[in-house]
């Protein structure tokens, strides 16, 4: 009897379980999804849950490497994926919503007066310390509201590229495709994260190839909603902002 009441409970509870939202089976506030749910074609290359980013190691919030985003959001680059689809190519995603301690931790970092020569690749001609006055880094990001979204274009299937060696020697952002930490996206004239000048949208000091690259981004996104930072190619929001969120990102219910 007492085992049969278990097995009733233990459905009761699977059953409430599937019926909840989305949302709250990942412990995501309201409005927030994982973009995987939403589209698993949009490629994901999460950088500040790994290595490859201007800090070098991971930052604070991000247990998985997964992009959140508010749900409108992901429904309008669903979107942009679909459009680009029958070109052959893809989104890829490097950074979505991002928790404020993450924020903070990059505020710390430009402020701590070490010096980042494993990282200086992302600001070859910069001093840490100067960049957030240069507008690359802000004290409060649009990311930690689930509005705004760094992102690429890939050729579908995606290439083949070996993966990133913490312990390599990579060329400068700013330096050839080839050189640069690996990556499968449509040379875009500089990295993501690239502090110079030359990540700027429209900067003059890219080769036409690479300026159509990022006019077809831009293009894109635009179609659907979303607002470029003039100050990074990479860079696009998408609506007005709300409030500024410091939940985790965690792995993705039953994942």
């Amino acid at each position: 009897m007492m085992l049969k009441m278990q097995r009733a409970c233990g459905l009761l509870v699977a059953t409430l379980a599937l019926s909840l939202p989305a949302a709250a089976r990942d412990g995501l506030p309201a409005g927030f999804v994982y973009l995987r749910d939403v589209d698993p074609s949009i490629a994901q290359d999460m950088r500040y849950a790994a290595y490859d980013n201007f800090v070098g190691h991971p930052l604070p919030g991000y247990e998985a490497a997964e992009c959140v985003l508010r749900r409108d959001v992901a429904m309008a680059l669903a979107k942009v994926q679909a459009d680009l689809a029958g070109g052959g190519l893809s989104l890829k995603v490097y950074d979505c919503y991002r928790p404020t301690r993450a924020v903070r931790a990059m505020a710390q970092w430009a402020h701590d007066g070490a010096r980042a020569s494993a990282t200086k690749r992302f600001f070859p001609d910069l001093q840490k310390r100067n960049l957030f006055a240069l507008g690359y880094i802000a004290l409060q990001s649009a990311h930690s509201t689930g509005t705004a979204i760094d992102l690429t274009i890939v050729r579908r299937p995606a290439a083949q590229v070996p993966a990133f060696d913490p312990a390599a020697s990579y060329d400068a952002c700013t330096g050839p495709a080839v050189a640069r930490a690996p990556d499968s996206s449509l040379d875009m004239g500089t990295g993501f994260d690239c502090f110079d000048d030359r990540s700027h949208t429209h900067s003059g000091a890219i080769d036409a190839e690479q300026k159509r690259a990022r006019a077809m981004l831009v293009a894109a996104m635009g179609r659907h909603g979303f607002r470029n930072y003039f100050r990074e190619w990479w860079h696009f929001s998408f609506g007005p902002p709300g409030e500024r969120y410091d939940f985790p990102i965690a792995p993705r219910a039953g994942k």
